[in-house]
């Protein structure tokens, strides 16, 4: 009776720190990166493996990168779809198991009906923007980015360029943590010259007191590129952007899934409006609504 007693207690124990186990597991994430600007997010995994794909679909009313024209105006027109696909590779760990830093790597293809202009094939696929990027954690709450990204156009409608970027990201456990700030700072070794920065918040509320219940966030940005970063002669121009997101998380078998419904309204100065002429979309003030679905495992 004893030995049946503690074989009881220690298959207890062992089911309770098993569980434990698996909540911290659960509860980890990884680091993803925008393709667009290298701005750091983060994206629940499931338990198990050091090596975690990503990948995520989304649909747009158009398409602008850093509140400048990107091949799409903001309108029902052509309807621009990318896909992502990635992997994020944990290389070390602290003393509590989580993951300390990691390889990004992540690949985002737009394609969209093309324009009279797009004459080379595949004429719909217009976007390849590709980025690998080393992130670690220097303090509790705080991730940063070497980032490097290689933007190219399959169609051709668009030039080479590559850019490095240094990119920061806090989400720690006090008042400055709730507002999930980050900064990123671009430099292109090849393309156009000068310097981008942005720095962004995003609150967020939760709607449901279930952990994966929906959430409504807030995401504002304010970005500047310096020194004719948005091309020759451009000087140095600014944009804002603020709106809502609401994002519902949800579990398909093992892996974590998210979809998200942004709408945002960029506002740009004069001048970085203008340069988006003739035939792009020239007004100061562009609405801009995505829907995306995505996974990280």
């Amino acid at each position: 009776m004893k030995l049946l007693t503690s074989c009881r207690v220690i298959c207890l124990s062992w089911s309770a720190t098993a569980l434990l186990a698996c909540a911290d597991a659960a509860a980890q994430s990884v680091p993803t990166i925008d393709t667009e600007d290298a701005t750091l997010g983060s994206a629940k995994v499931s338990a198990g493996g050091d090596v975690h794909p990503m990948l995520a679909f989304d649909v747009r009313n158009g398409d602008f990168a850093r509140g400048n024209y990107d091949d799409d105006r903001a309108d029902l027109d052509r309807l621009p779809v990318h896909a992502q696909l990635g992997f994020a590779i944990d290389l070390s760990h602290g003393a509590d198991r989580d993951a300390t830093s990691w390889l990004v790597v992540r690949s985002s293809n737009g394609f969209h009906a093309p324009a009279m202009g797009e004459s080379t094939a595949p004429r719909i696929w217009y976007e390849s923007n590709n980025l690998a990027a080393f992130v670690f954690t220097p303090a509790k709450g705080l991730r940063t980015a070497a980032v490097y990204t290689i933007k190219a156009s399959p169609n051709g409608v668009s030039a080479t360029t590559h850019e490095a970027s240094l990119s920061f990201a806090y989400d720690g456990e006090d008042a400055v943590g709730t507002l999930s700030p980050t900064f990123v700072v671009t430099m292109r070794p090849k393309g156009d010259h000068g310097v981008f920065t942005q720095a962004a918040i995003e609150p967020a509320f939760d709607l449901s007191k279930r952990e994966d219940g929906p959430k409504l966030s807030i995401p504002i940005a304010i970005g500047r590129g310096w020194g004719g970063f948005y091309g020759a002669g451009s000087g140095s121009r600014t944009y804002v952007s603020a709106g809502a997101a609401l994002e519902q998380p949800f579990l398909l078998g093992a892996t974590h899934w998210s979809t998200r419904l942004e709408a945002l309204a960029v506002v740009r100065d004069d001048r970085l409006a203008a340069l988006s002429g003739p035939s792009g979309e020239t007004g100061t003030v562009v609405p801009l609504v995505t829907w995306s679905v995505s996974m990280a495992y």
